[in-house]
This record gives structure tokens, sequence and C-alpha cells, in this order.
């Protein structure tokens, strides 16, 4: 049973099952199509046009010019990887692939040491075994070359830097933390949701601490924003307006709330895709093109209540099943089993995380907020707007943690085990 907790184990188990899976699909897919498909999204196209001299532009494989679309870590990894490889290779996408595999193996580090704090190493184990298995995790890394699986790297390592800063508040730590908070905004900018609640929390916590001062927090605020600032100057200079992170907000609210919304799916009037939007978006330019999505996506949720609330309600349900609004029709109709393990998995893990947080607010657990933080802020916004799985994915290695914090139950009723001294041996 010890040897079923050590973080060595479970760490090679998912890093070799994700790489089994990878194997798997790259010898049921054909090269050609390997090599392509997955680098025609956004941030493998900005990637081509950053490998190809083109600077951080074109979303859309076609010459539109510079872009704010998203935020520059992961398109700039991409654009090393093509630089190695070349653009459009099968070498290119098993390289991409497998760095998105080590990026979701890694986050068993941070989510064991994070669990192991709070909880103690039995948590921890179960926790960390739980995303080891977990399908989204699992399949993510190679079907969609996005910024997911290192988002939820970063996610959680925020949440063990989390705990680590509200116990051991040194200048280095503090330092650590709003670094890692700079990097983690510029490789996904919605987890900037979760800012106030985990950077407050731990300030709140730490000031409780011998010898602490606000200049240590105020260190953290000034190296995240630090490393925001050059992208904020770029687009301000780019597109001469303000846009300190991402410039998609509009056209992701307005894919979700249209006249055609309920019979087409968002991807058809997404400008990656659709001529007639990708010609408006070249006639307007991208900040004035967002403006009018915002603007006919809020008229549209003003205008039409009834169809807005079964929307959220459907992008509600999307979110905590995996991808599928109407769960019950779906498992009726599936014959794939894969199909009824990601969505029975994510369904037993978001019940699991609620009675988690139910418990944890009735014994009045010191980290019920920053580990609710995750599952009941973040998401908001995507209830308004579009629900694909990859937006959850940052948060659900802390959706299993209080998935096995459920499964724990009444051994947590006590004092917290376990729980490392802020040392220098116990930050890990």
């Amino acid at each position: 049973m010890a040897r079923l907790r050590s973080l060595s184990l479970i760490f090679s188990f998912a890093l070799l099952l994700r790489a089994g899976f990878l194997y798997d699909y790259l010898m049921h897919h054909a090269p050609r199509a390997l090599s392509t498909i997955p680098f025609l999204f956004e941030p493998g196209n900005i990637a081509v046009a950053l490998a190809t001299g083109h600077g951080f532009a074109n979303p859309f494989r076609v010459e539109t010019g510079p872009t704010a679309w998203m935020t520059p870590i992961y398109p700039l990894i991409l654009a090393g990887i093509l630089k190695l490889f070349g653009p459009y290779t099968i070498q290119a996408f098993l390289a991409a692939a497998s760095l998105n595999v080590l990026f979701s193996a890694l986050t068993c580090l941070p989510l064991y040491a994070a669990a192991r704090r709070m909880f103690g190493t039995g948590v921890a184990a179960g926790a960390t075994w739980l995303w080891a298995i977990f399908p989204n995790a699992i399949l993510l890394p190679y079907e969609s070359l996005f910024d997911a699986s290192l988002s939820a790297l970063l996610a959680t390592t925020l949440l063990w830097l989390t705990l680590v800063v509200s116990e051991s508040p040194t200048i280095r730590n503090w330092a650590a933390y709003g670094t890692v908070w700079g990097l983690a905004l510029m490789t996904n900018a919605s987890l900037i949701a979760l800012l106030p609640f985990l950077y407050g929390w731990a300030e709140y916590k730490a000031h409780a601490t011998p010898g602490f001062t606000f200049k240590r927090p105020a260190l953290a605020a000034a190296l995240a924003l630090l490393c925001c600032a050059p992208w904020t100057i770029r687009n301000y200079l780019v597109f001469h307006e303000f846009v300190p992170l991402r410039s998609v907000a509009g056209l992701a609210l307005w894919l979700g709330n249209n006249d055609q919304a309920l019979t087409l799916t968002p991807g058809r009037l997404h400008p990656i895709t659709s001529q007639t939007e990708r010609d408006r978006y070249v006639e307007l330019g991208e900040m004035d093109y967002m403006r009018e999505k915002q603007s006919l996506a809020l008229d549209y949720l003003l205008s039409h209540p009834a169809q807005e609330f079964r929307m959220i309600a459907d992008r509600f349900t999307a979110i905590w099943t995996g991808g599928t609004a109407q769960p019950i029709a779906d498992f009726a109709r599936a014959k794939n089993l894969r199909f009824f393990l990601v969505v029975g998995f994510n369904l037993a893990a978001a019940l699991a995380a609620v009675i988690a947080l139910f418990f944890l607010y009735r014994r009045r657990d010191p980290y019920l907020i920053p580990l609710a933080a995750f599952p009941v802020v973040f998401p908001l916004v995507y209830y308004l707007a579009l629900a694909p799985p990859r937006y959850r994915h940052p948060i659900d290695p802390v959706i299993l943690l209080l998935a096995a914090v459920a499964l724990a139950g009444p051994k947590l009723a006590g004092p917290q085990k376990e729980k490392p001294q802020p040392t220098a041996k116990g930050l890990l």
C-alpha cells in the first residue's frame, strides 16, 4: 500500500499511459493528416506565422495581419518546435504532442504537493492517481494542440505556491509566486479569474506569520505585472489601444449568443471556418470586429432571456460532463466505450467535488476558499459563452483533488495530517 503512494510511481504511470495512447493515435492516423490538421487552428496558425517570419499574426491560415487573439507563450512554444522540425511535418506534431503529454504528466508533481500540504499523503496519492487515469488528461494532449495541458500544470502549480507563500512567506517564495502568475497569464488569460481568490487568500493567511510585511506580496504583484507588460506594450503599439491580455472575448461571447446558436455548432460561425466572418474580420480589423461581436452578443443576451436560460443550462451541463449537453440521451444512443468513460468519469468527478466542497464548508476548513475558486469561479464565463472540454481542463486537477477528498470522507474529520514544515525540503 505504501508503494502505491509513491509520487515517482504515479508520475511514471501517468507518463507511460499518455505516451501509450499517443503511440496508438499515431498508429491509427495518416502521417499526412497529423502533420497538417492539428496545426490549422489558432495556436498553430500563429506559430507558423512566427516560424516563417511574419510575427505574431494570421490566426486563420491566411494573411490577416498582427493579432492579440491569445497570449503568447504557447504559440511561441509551437513556433520553436516548427523552427526545429519544419512547418506541417509529422516530426513537429510528434514533438508538440509529446510536450503536451509531458506537461500533463508533470501536473502530478504540484497536485501531489498541494494535496499533501492540505490533507496528507493518502489524499495526495488518491488525487494524483485520479489525474493519472483521467480520460481528459490522457486524450487532450494529442487531440488538441492548444495550451490546455500547460494551463493545467500552471494552475495546479499556482495552487501549490499559494499554500507555500501562505505558510512560508519568504521573499524567494513570493518572487516565485508572482513570476508563475505572470507566466500563467501569458499562457492562458482565463486564469486571471482565480487571481483575486488565490492571491488574496495567500496574503490574508501569510499576514499572521512572524515577520510578514506587505512588501513581499507587492513584489509578487510587481513581478506578475512585469511578465505581462511587454505583451501589453506590444499590443498598444500595434493596435493603438489598451489590450492587456487578449482580444477575443467579444467573438467568444457572440459565438455562444446569437440567433443561430441553437441550430448551428459555434465552429460554423467562427472566422477560421466561415469565409463571411473572415472577410468581416479583415474589413473591420481585429479590435473593431471584436467590439461589433460583443455588441451583437449583448443585444441578443438582453432580448432573448428564455433562449439564454436554456443555452446557459446546456453549457453548464456540457462543462461538467466533458462535452455533452444531453448526457442521458447521448448515453442511450452511444455505442462507443470511450464516450461512456469520458462522460462517466467527468460526471462522477463533478458530483464528488460538490460533496467535497459541502464537507469542507461544514467543517470550516481553512482551505475551502482557494479550492472552491477553481470549480465555482473559473467556469462562470464559459456558461455565458462556449464550453468545450479543453476550456475547463486547467481546473481539472483540482476537481480530482476534491474528488479524492470526497472519497476520503470522515477520515478528514480531524486535524490535517502530515502538514509539511516551511523548510526547503517541505516545499516539495
